[in-house]
């Protein structure tokens, strides 16, 4: 498996909204959720509850989106499993 060692940042901030930089595109969105394309080409999911997307700039990559925040994976891995390889 390559690695992809494009950079973004990701905060969450008291589960109720994230930020991610580093942000291509938004593939798709729903309440639930929501499937972004990296800068280099990687998938990132946002699941939760209620999620709204409230600021995207192709321009900056950056990505705001509010609800519940639930999970963040990568390609279909759970965030903890990229931790801690």
């Amino acid at each position: 498996m390559q690695e992809n060692n494009t950079k973004h940042t990701v905060s969450i901030e008291q589960r109720k909204s994230i930020t991610v930089s580093g942000v291509e595109s938004v593939s798709a969105f729903s309440e639930i959720k929501i499937a972004l394309t990296l800068i280099g080409g990687e998938k990132m999911y946002v699941v939760g509850t209620g999620l709204k997307i409230t600021a995207f700039s192709k321009s900056s990559g950056s990505f705001t989106a509010e609800g519940n925040v639930s999970g963040v994976s990568y390609g279909g891995k759970s965030f903890a499993s990229k931790l801690f390889r």
